[in-house]
């Protein structure tokens, strides 16, 4: 099964490339496909998941297939083979 991953904005810096495709087992999750991609990137991961957080929830705006994870299953949504994972950077600040 195969998934892209897009990276926008200051995302594309910290991942090191705009679009990444992973082959996936079944029943992979977003929160899989997260780990995956941050697996040898710290800088990637702080910016994908505030960690501190119990359970961890994100720190960007996730589409799957253009749907935000938050109307689906969240870091649970499953994904299927051909889907797009669009990572958006969001800003935030007090």
């Amino acid at each position: 099964m195969v998934v892209t991953l897009k990276f926008l904005g200051a995302l594309r810096h910290a991942s090191g490339k705009d679009t990444v495709t992973l082959d996936c087992i079944e029943n992979t999750s977003v929160l899989d496909l997260v780990n995956l991609a941050t697996a040898n990137a710290p800088a990637l991961r702080r910016n994908l998941l505030d960690e501190q957080l119990e359970p961890p929830k994100p720190n960007a705006l996730i589409l799957v297939n253009g749907r935000e994870i938050s109307v689906l299953n969240g870091l649970d949504t499953k994904v299927r083979d051909g889907d797009e994972v669009v990572f958006v950077p969001v800003v935030h600040g007090g």
